[in-house]
């Protein structure tokens, strides 16, 4: 994306997807020409402008930019002297640039490093509550698409010294145990059973609960008796003894965020006024 940037002398350089057309119409959308030079910017179109040569397809803004700093630097100089703005880049700065100077489109398939087993090229928008939650869930599939323990390209990113994460107890109704999850280090699952689910480092979850699609961030306690499906729990929530949510879509609407999916949202906050 870079290489094209500069050999192109372009103003910006926008990270696309191609995605079937009319599935297009929650993105920002380029509409190029043959050499992929933007020649409009459409906001979540209706009718999304196809790519020359596949019109059944789109190309989809990725929010993902590349600019000089200097001529970046003087765009944000004058966008700030201007009372119009709403200081967003989607609907100010690259309309402005398609309008007044030279965008180009990058092609994510062009420079997406893929596993082996990768057939697509990986992106996901998680900026609601189900994708973010989905995006996870998707990490349990036997062959997900994307694949974390790919050694030729791994993520480096931010990671501690942690114990392993420890299973505990084999009775009848109380038995520690996780099929088709990812569990974190320093994770203990006392006698409680995970579907499907994924535990963030430090989380405890105790006897006789159960965990089904649950994405549990770091450092969250689940007290025992707790039934918990189709939920994503914030950082630190400690969920009281017997809670139970995914099972009555109207009551979980009233204490917690329910998404139209069904995916709830539980905070702390969220907690704390049921006075369990």
């Amino acid at each position: 994306m870079l290489r094209q940037h500069v050999n192109t002398g372009a103003d910006v350089t926008i990270g696309c997807l191609e995605v079937p057309r009319m599935e297009a119409t929650g993105f920002g959308v380029m509409h190029v020409d043959k050499t992929d030079t933007i020649i409009d910017f459409v906001e979540k179109p209706a009718d999304p402008p196809g790519i020359p040569g596949n019109e059944s397809m789109a190309l989809a803004s990725m929010g993902i930019y590349v600019f000089h700093t200097k001529f970046l630097i003087d765009l944000l100089r004058a966008d700030a002297n201007d009372p119009n703005s709403s200081r967003d880049f989607g609907k100010d700065l690259i309309p402005h640039i398609v309008k007044n100077g030279k965008a180009v489109a990058h092609r994510f398939n062009e420079s997406c490093v893929r596993a082996e087993l990768e057939t697509q090229a990986y992106w996901r928008d998680v900026g609601t509550v189900d994708a973010y939650w989905q995006a996870n869930i998707d990490l349990t599939d036997v062959v997900p698409e994307l694949d974390l323990y790919d050694s030729e390209w791994p993520i480096w990113t931010y990671a501690e010294l942690t114990p392993p994460a420890k299973f505990v107890h084999d009775e009848t109704n109380r038995r520690g145990s996780a099929v088709s999850s990812l569990v974190s280090g320093n994770c203990i699952v006392s006698g409680a059973a995970l579907n499907r689910t994924l535990l963030s480092t430090g989380c405890r979850i105790n006897s006789y609960s159960a965990l089904d699609h649950a994405v549990v961030l770091p450092e969250v306690v689940v007290q025992r008796h707790a039934r918990l499906k189709n939920v994503v729990i914030d950082r630190g929530v400690i969920i009281p003894e017997g809670l139970v949510v995914g099972e009555d879509p109207e009551l979980d609407a009233k204490r917690f965020r329910r998404t139209e999916a069904g995916v709830c949202l539980i905070t702390q906050t969220m907690i704390d006024k049921l006075g369990m």
